[in-house]
């Protein structure tokens, strides 16, 4: 039996076209089977959050052909062969052709096809950016963001959770946390990844957010799916210390180089209770990175005490306070002997500039021996939460491990 390639009556009879009935190819008296596709033939606003479900009576599924734009349409077939449902939603406005043939313990068959049309009613919260970019190398603490373009209502969280296919050359253990408003590192709504530990490095990773058809509102849906593909590259790791002075980075275990640093040296406790010029402690993740980044202290105008505005080379981000790995522009006498920066890590001037060079972003930064405790929504300072409170801010409650890349 020929395939329905166009929005044309059901081959075999039977289906009701409009209101998520399905299409029929009924079986007759002599033992055939009966076949039944929803959505039916003809439906011109099939809804995209119920896929594609393919079912036999008095037999069993044989072969089931869904196609888009002649692509094959992924689904899975039930163990006793009754069943068959796509994997994913449907992509909203997309036009699909089904075929299914049935067979009876007694050899004989049935084919039915349908033809039609999901739903063009795509919702106004649409999938912004998912980070990191396509094809970019990144080191093992960095965390995968989606990002939306405004608030997820709660209700689609856990459906969008589901909807992320996450695949990695070796199998790491993670878990989603959706980021409250004030969390976000640049403002945007943001479900993020984070590994339990940090990722294996020399892997690839994909991300695909099968968003296309997902229920977001009432009767509004995910307008499509986005997907990336990025690299784990070698495993990069930064000790700063506080009361030593040095920074010692190491790759992929070996120490490769190391300097005198100067970090925050104090004493500016504003009305928040914070001394803004001291460096956080913690683990930091390299973030941005800026040939040359103007520097101004938060909370200050010109004219204050305090007031700063500087041109700083060679800057590197670790959090969203301000605080940089950067190029040294005051006193050389202060590197590997005291702290007198601002709060970032002032470095020579070449190692600055190699550092720039040479990190990804996502890099792990430990910095240790200073007072002020690096808060876990400051930029990137995901791994400062115990990675149960981290799994706990999941739709799903629950730890995901990434399937093997194939």
């Amino acid at each position: 039996m020929a395939l329905v390639l166009g929005l044309a009556a059901a081959c075999g009879g039977g289906g009701d076209g409009g209101g998520g009935g399905g299409t029929t190819a009924k079986g007759g008296d002599n033992g055939t089977p009966k076949v039944t596709i929803t959505p039916a033939n003809g439906d011109g606003e099939a809804r995209p959050d119920g896929g594609v479900t393919v079912t036999a009576a008095g037999g069993t599924l044989g072969q089931v052909t869904v196609k888009l734009k002649g692509t094959d349409v992924p689904g899975a077939l039930s163990a006793d062969k009754t069943k068959w449902r796509s994997t994913w939603t449907l992509r909203p406005g997309g036009n699909y052709q089904v075929s299914a043939t049935a067979t009876s313990p007694q050899g004989k068959s049935t084919t039915a096809t349908s033809a039609f049309r999901a739903s063009r009613a795509t919702a106004a919260t649409r999938v912004n950016n998912v980070v990191p970019s396509q094809n970019e190398t990144v080191g093992t603490g960095m965390p995968v963001f989606v990002q939306f373009n405004k608030a997820v209502p709660e209700k689609a969280k856990a459906a969008i959770e589901r909807s992320i296919e996450i695949s990695s050359s070796t199998p790491t253990e993670g878990a989603w946390r959706w980021l409250a408003p004030g969390e976000s590192f640049n403002g945007l709504p943001s479900v993020v990844f984070r590994p339990k530990r940090p990722w294996k490095p020399h892997q690839k990773v994909t991300v695909t957010v099968h968003y296309a058809g997902l229920k977001i509102g009432d009767d509004v849906f995910g307008d499509r799916d986005v997907t990336r593909t990025f690299q784990i590259g070698d495993s990069h790791v930064v000790n700063i210390n506080a009361k030593t002075h040095q920074a010692v980075v190491k790759k992929n275990g070996r120490t490769v180089r190391t300097w005198g640093v100067s970090l925050g040296s104090g004493g500016d406790v504003q009305r928040d209770g914070v001394d803004h010029l001291l460096t956080t402690s913690g683990v930091h993740l390299t973030m941005d990175r800026s040939r040359l980044e103007r520097m101004r202290p938060p909370g200050k105008k010109k004219g204050d005490p305090g007031w700063y505005d500087e041109k700083v080379p060679w800057a590197t981000r670790i959090s969203n306070s301000g605080e940089y790995i950067h190029q040294n522009m005051d006193d050389p006498s202060c590197l590997g002997r005291r702290n007198c920066s601002h709060g970032c890590v002032r470095s020579p001037g070449a190692d600055a500039k190699w550092f720039y060079s040479w990190s990804y972003r996502g890099d792990l930064v430990t910095i240790t021996g200073t007072k002020r405790s690096l808060a876990w929504w400051n930029g990137w300072g995901y791994w400062q939460l115990p990675f149960t409170k981290w799994s706990s801010g999941s739709a799903l409650g629950k730890t995901v491990t990434t399937t093997a890349l194939r």
